[in-house]
């Protein structure tokens, strides 16, 4: 009561000392009491209410640092226009400023500033590292931790729930970044990163990001946070030595500043390297002195999109002029506000409005002396208000100077990146990157999503390092003195690769097919490649999968490249990279070939098979069939006899239509086609069988593989070739396969036979077997091929860069005349016998064919029939339809007369009509059934019987037969 009595005093001077002396006050002196005192408590009470309340609120940013400068600034003009705005507001952010050098200062100064001043959120730290140590701090004193410069992805918020990062993960720009990688056809990058939590936390998510269309990178090169000069330099002359020439730069403008600086000494910003920058550092670049954005130039860069807006403008004029006045002494005031002075500024209103929503009575701080107050952490309160100011910030949303402001998800999430070039000492715009539509030129253009690692980005016109326009192929040959070692084997077969070593300079020299189309690709290089020759041994030293396998062996690598006759297989893709092939595919068989010439009586039937045989017979006599039935239709007078003969004879107008008369039209229609179809049979029987008794008299001595198989033959191969692993495969016994080196080997195993000693057959490659067939012109040919194989092309390195370029100056080699002349060289003016090694033999024609002829005479034959036999029946449908009716009337006659009993002699009399009545047989050329009645009713009237003809019968139209009218 005491302060409560020094106010009362304080207050009532005004209008009089009064002693307070309860035992003497008088009545009325009571009353002016209590009324003095409900007046003031009413007073103090008004006056509570109408001050603002203050939330205190902690700032924790490294105020010697650009970023940290930036920062300080919009946040205090964020805090003004706040208020300015919301003058009614009746809760005010009281801002607690700590510098911070250091990760344990930034723990400390948060630790402070909790127990000293109760700050109810603290804004910052700046960096991850500080970021890891603060929001722990308050996730254990439930106060929320909001960073708008801290965006290493380790910072999960699902271990601190209270911390909130108002900016992008650094994850967040990694599928932008490698659709540039991929857009312009790089397969290899190198970054070169900061080496805190900072740098290394974008490293998993970047790998990932290129390896989903084959990226990869094959170093990386940390930078430590307080490297010098010397060292920098010392990372960059590794980096030299290395075949990468793109790297994506991800660290601090202090390092990256050095950085540049020592690759434009080292000149390492020439046209054949390329540099992506991450946003920490493009976010920033206007900031950035001129010397240091001059040695950039030709850089790419990403960051994120802020949509340009009135009060965008207008802030940034205001914040440029006051930024100036404030830091004198900064050489270069930035032309752009950096994001991160947007970030923050926003992140301020976020929290002023949060803490509007959010009720105060109860903000106090509970202290935990339950727990062991061990460390200065352990003795640290907990909010009251927490939770629901980190509910109110979650939950605040709003359109900021940096765009959509919004923190559901416990950071911003990513919509547009900007995508810009360093020109003339300045970042320039060149595009934009969207998750749905990938690279486009402008965000209003209507550009569906696409892939194309062919074309360039849909971007303005980059300039590359070096003022280049060309864009970089990503790697070179490291300048070092080292040359690209070319591993070479000697062959079986010299014509392909021949090795030699000089005995005075004991350097290897290689020839041959192989060395002729290597040497013709590096002149087709865009780019010089020094090179010398390594030799694998002799032929007898390993296979050729020993010999591919050096080029995988890592930092044992014997051979940087692998050239000749190699096959390209799937099991050496495993472990190195081809190019593609140079050669012919395949493998097929070298066989000897017999004189088979055919003395069969029968040989004349093998042209067609059974069933082309049967039916084509068939097909003669159902021709011969309709034909008949045509003709017989018209009294064809050729047509006489008995039905045998008119058949045959029908039969013999399917052969010889042109000597016989057909009189009817459907029937020289058939014959007609008939006509056709028997020409080109017999026109195919006669090529066939020409063939058969002239081609045959060559013929291979096995046609199929499975035949050996089948047999048991010995088949043989070339020693060290794989195609001993297709023979078992195929199911040949290993006891059955039999190796040989040279072809004057597989030449005198052929010609000895597989009884003899030799082999039935060779199993080789199409290329050798060319060589093979060139040199021996007689007596062996080429069955296949029987198994499908890439041919040969040279092995290099697993993700070489260089795979793509021999690649394409292979196709350039084989698609012209180069390739003709190479093999011209070696294989066919080396030998004067010519042999293609092919055969054709002939097969018998079958019944499949000539389907399609037989299908139409088929069709010809039997609508001929068809429309015949409509014919007949519209001709003839009133007699038809006469008959009918006589049989009818002619069913009730015989019903009448056995029901009339009456008379015995008029029953004789109608059966002696009846038995008189002519019957006249149903054609088309007999009377009509009226005539029939009148012949039957004259008959009968002429017995002189009481007998009296119909009245009516003219009136029914017909009668029947031996129908009479009774009495």
């Amino acid at each position: 009561m005491v302060p409560r009595t020094s106010y009362i005093r304080h207050h009532s001077g005004s209008t009089g000392h009064v002693e307070l002396n309860p035992r003497g006050m008088e009545m009325p002196s009571r009353i002016i009491f209590l009324l003095v005192l409900i007046s003031n408590i009413t007073a103090t009470q008004n006056a509570t209410e109408t001050e603002p309340r203050t939330v205190n609120v902690g700032v924790i940013l490294n105020l010697q640092s650009l970023v940290g400068k930036i920062a300080h600034m919009s946040i205090l003009m964020a805090l003004e226009d706040f208020y300015s705005v919301h003058s009614s507001y009746r809760t005010k952010l009281v801002l607690h400023m700590r510098d911070s050098n250091e990760d344990i200062q930034a723990a400390s100064a948060a630790v402070d500033l909790l127990e000293n001043y109760n700050v109810q959120a603290i804004v910052g730290p700046q960096k991850s590292s500080e970021a890891i140590f603060v929001s722990d701090i308050g996730n254990k004193s439930h106060v929320p931790v909001i960073s708008f410069t801290a965006t290493s992805p380790t910072l999960s918020s699902g271990n601190v729930p209270y911390f909130l990062r108002a900016t992008l993960s650094d994850a967040d720009q990694v599928n932008c970044i490698a659709s540039l990688i991929k857009a312009y056809g790089w397969k290899e990058v190198v970054p070169i990163y900061e080496d805190t939590d900072y740098g290394r936390g974008i490293i998993p998510y970047l790998a990932d990001a290129l390896q989903e269309f084959g990226g990869f990178m094959p170093y990386r090169s940390p930078i430590s946070e307080s490297a010098n000069s010397d060292q920098v330099e010392q990372e960059l002359y590794k980096l030299m030595t290395m075949q990468t020439r793109v790297y994506i730069v991800h660290m601090s403008s202090a390092i990256a500043s050095i950085l540049f600086m020592k690759a434009k000494e080292l000149g390492m910003m020439s046209d054949t390297y390329a540099w992506i920058l991450t946003d920490g550092i493009t976010n920033i670049a206007s900031s950035l002195s001129p010397s240091i954005l001059e040695a950039m130039n030709g850089a790419l860069g990403v960051k994120f999109y802020v949509p340009k807006s009135k009060e965008l403008d207008n802030f940034t004029a205001r914040w440029n002029k006051r930024f100036k006045q404030d830091n004198p002494n900064v050489a270069v005031a930035p032309s752009q506000l950096s994001i991160f002075g947007l970030w923050s500024y926003d992140t301020i209103w976020a929290l002023a409005q949060a803490a509007e929503n959010v009720s105060m009575g109860n903000a106090v701080f509970q202290k935990q002396w339950h727990r062991k107050n061990i460390t200065c952490f352990g003795g640290l309160g907990i909010s009251t208000i927490g939770q629901n100011l980190l509910d109110a910030i979650l939950h605040s949303k709003f359109r900021g100077l940096s765009g959509d402001f919004d923190l559901k998800n416990r950071q911003l999430q990513p919509s547009t990146f900007q995508i810009i070039n360093v020109v003339g000492g300045a970042p320039q715009e060149i595009g934009f990157w969207t998750e749905k539509h990938g690279i486009i030129r402008k965000l209003d253009q209507n550009k569906l999503e696409t892939t194309n690692v062919n074309s360039m980005p849909d971007l303005n016109q980059v300039i590359w390092p070096g003022e280049s326009y060309a864009v970089p192929k990503g790697w070179q040959i490291p300048t070092n003195g080292k040359k690209l070692r070319v591993g070479v084997r000697y062959s079986g077969y010299p014509e392909f690769m021949k090795v030699e070593r000089d005995p005075t300079t004991n350097a290897t020299t290689a020839t041959g097919y192989a060395i002729d189309v290597f040497e013709e690709v590096l002149k087709r290089l865009p780019y010089a490649i020094p090179y010398e020759y390594v030799s694998f041994g002799t032929a007898d030293s390993g296979n050729y999968n020993d010999f591919v396998y050096q080029v995988h062996l890592g930092c044992l690598q014997i051979y940087d490249a692998a050239i000749g006759d190699i096959t390209i297989r799937y099991n050496r893709t495993s472990y190195t990279d081809f190019t593609l092939p140079y050669t012919e595919s395949g493998v097929a068989m070298i066989v000897p070939v017999k004189d088979n010439k055919n003395k069969n009586i029968w040989v004349f039937t093998k042209p067609l098979t059974t069933d082309l045989w049967f039916g084509s017979i068939a097909f003669f006599i159902y021709t011969g069939i309709v034909i008949w039935l045509l003709e017989r239709r018209i009294n064809n007078a050729e047509l006489t006899g008995s039905f045998f003969r008119q058949l045959g004879i029908a039969i013999y107008f399917s052969f010889f239509a042109d000597r016989e008369r057909v009189d009817s039209i459907l029937s020289r229609l058939v014959v007609i086609v008939w006509v056709f179809v028997l020409l080109v049979i017999t026109s195919s029987y006669t090529a066939n069988l020409s063939s058969i008794l002239t081609v045959q008299q060559l013929q291979p001595t096995v046609t199929d593989v499975h035949e050996l198989l089948r047999k048991g033959e010995y088949v043989g191969y070339h020693n060290g070739s794989y195609v001993v692993d297709l023979l078992e495969e195929l199911g040949f016994d290993r006891r059955k396969i039999r190796a040989y080196n040279t072809p004057d080997d597989f030449a005198d195993a052929l010609s000895r036979g597989s009884k003899n000693g030799g082999i039935a057959a060779l199993i080789h490659e199409v290329p050798y077997i060319k060589i093979f067939l060139a040199e021996n012109c007689k007596g062996y040919t080429m069955v296949g091929p029987i198994y499908k194989s890439e041919g040969f092309g040279f092995a290099f390195p697993k993700r070489s860069p260089m795979v793509n370029d021999f690649s394409r100056a292979i196709l350039s080699i084989t698609e012209g005349d180069t390739i003709i002349h190479i093999e011209n060289k070696w294989i066919r003016e080396r030998h004067t016998c010519q042999n293609d090694g092919t055969i054709a033999s002939s097969s018998s024609l079958n019944f499949k064919s000539f389907s399609g002829l037989f299908l139409v005479t088929g069709i010809a034959s039997t609508s001929a029939l068809l429309l015949a036999l409509m014919m007949f029946l519209y001709k003839n449908k009133h007699k038809i339809k006469n008959s009918i009716g006589c049989d009818h009337q002619t069913e009730e006659g015989y019903g009448s007369e056995h029901s009339n009993e009456q008379n015995q002699d008029r029953e004789q009399d109608s059966n002696q009509a009846q038995n008189m009545q002519m019957t006249v047989p149903n054609d088309a050329q007999d009377d009509a059934c009226q005539q029939e009645i009148e012949i039957s009713l004259e008959l009968i009237s002429s017995t002189g019987s009481g007998v009296q003809t119909c009245p009516d019968i003219s009136s029914h139209g017909a009668a029947s037969n031996g129908l009479l009218c009774q009495d």
